[in-house]
């Protein structure tokens, strides 16, 4: 089976509002191994309404409305879905008395137009709110021939998740195939999104019982694949079937195959082989700290780092020659391995990360253009160092730049 979920409301259609319901609702459709397969956002007039349920009714077996189950004039869903589904709307008397005590009980004249709540789509099954004054309602109908399963609930995340969990999934799993969904993610860094699809295609395609999608973001790419069957054990062998064959493609590119990121994946292996890092970062910021830190128990491999923004700063704190920055620039290889070297012996630390280069958008040249950015890598042995030159405004050349650096220690520590 397969669902669609429509987020009503002319304030999602705005940059001030985002849907996040429908990201809590996908991952528990997907634990009954149904698809979402569609996500429509739509605003608040009715004849919009009604032509997206239309469409929804006609291409999914199970529709959840989020949103315009309210008092006022512009929630229509109750009406939109009505009409979508040739079904009358009846005015529940227990909802309208529960309306009145409820605000009775808070010391509040209810105004009529609340009572609009208490309209009830022909067969539904109410679904109480023990958190806000809008009922959500469950129906099976027919639509050209065959059964939908249709929930509307309320708008506001704190009262559609408790309903949707409590209620709507105790009753779906009455109703819908036991049916299983497995799912991997593959990572893969620092290879373009193309290059990753010209080199994966040929494995996945001919695996139509595994779904897989392509996501870029940041110097990785990442991999989802999806299969469904009667049994979670038979869904999981589909699905690692196809990873299998894709990590040996990409051999030592592929830096997680369970989800980890990498400064997780980094993290794990200086635990292991007990060792310690600091960095020194001048284009990027403290960004590359900053994603180190956000694993939790990273104080037991990170030392510390040092911003080394103005060119006295890098001479002061990681030791860099005032002359090498004059003959070559603060933005050169012999800067980047100077920075990782002059923080690895400042902190004591196993290895050491120096990052330069230049952001943008200004500051460029001909000879050194925005994008530029050197890495260098110190473990007291030998210093390596990669030069890049990576497209895009600011915070994408600096976050590009933090991954490679990660990913430059991770093959180091493999």
């Amino acid at each position: 089976m397969n669902a669609e979920i429509i987020a009503i409301g002319s304030e999602l259609l705005t940059p001030f509002r985002q849907d996040t319901n429908s990201l809590h609702v996908t991952g528990k459709l997907n634990e009954l191994g149904i698809a979402v397969d569609f996500k429509t956002v739509v605003g608040d007039r009715l004849s919009d309404l009604v032509t997206v349920a239309h469409s929804a009714f006609s291409r999914a077996d199970i529709i959840v409305f989020m949103g315009g189950l309210g008092p006022t004039e512009d929630d229509l869903t109750r009406e939109a879905v009505a009409e979508a589904l040739g079904l009358g709307l009846n005015r529940d008397p227990e909802i309208c008395e529960w309306l009145r005590n409820l605000f009775a009980s808070r010391g509040y004249q209810m105004a009529e137009n609340n009572l609009r709540q208490a309209d009830v789509v022909q067969g539904a099954e109410v679904l109480k709110n023990s958190r806000g004054t809008a009922p959500g309602q469950f129906l099976q109908a027919p639509f050209e021939g065959k059964n939908k399963i249709v929930m509307l609930l309320p708008g506001p995340p704190h009262e559609i998740l408790p309903m949707f969990d409590d209620q709507c999934m105790e009753r779906l799993k009455k109703i819908v195939p036991v049916h299983y969904m497995a799912t991997r993610v593959l990572k893969v860094a620092m290879i373009g999104e193309s290059q990753v699809d010209r080199r994966a295609a040929p494995i996945y395609k001919p695996h139509t019982d595994v779904q897989t999608t392509i996501l870029a973001h940041g110097g990785e790419v990442q991999l989802h694949l999806r299969a469904q069957a009667e049994s979670l054990e038979e869904a999981q062998r589909k699905v690692d079937s196809v990873v299998s064959k894709l990590e040996d493609e990409f051999d030592d590119s592929v830096f997680s195959a369970q989800g980890e990121t990498l400064e997780q994946i980094v993290g794990y292996y200086l635990q292991m082989r007990g060792a310690s890092l600091a960095v020194a970062e001048s284009c990027t910021g403290g960004m590359l700290a900053q994603r180190i830190t956000s694993v939790s128990g990273s104080s037991r491999y990170f030392l510390g780092g040092a911003v080394v923004y103005d060119n006295s700063i890098k001479s002061m704190l990681t030791e860099v020659p005032p002359l090498m920055i004059k003959e070559h620039g603060a933005v050169s290889k012999q800067v980047a391995a100077a920075l990782a070297e002059g923080i690895r012996e400042g902190c004591k630390a196993s290895f050491g990360i120096g990052i330069t280069g230049i952001a943008g958008p200004t500051g460029g040249t001909d000879e050194k253009p925005v994008g530029l950015v050197y890495h260098g890598l110190a473990d007291g042995n030998e210093t390596q160092v990669i030069e890049r030159r990576f497209p895009g405004d600011r915070e994408r050349i600096r976050y590009w730049a933090t991954t490679q650096a990660l990913d430059m220690l991770r093959r180091k520590l493999m």
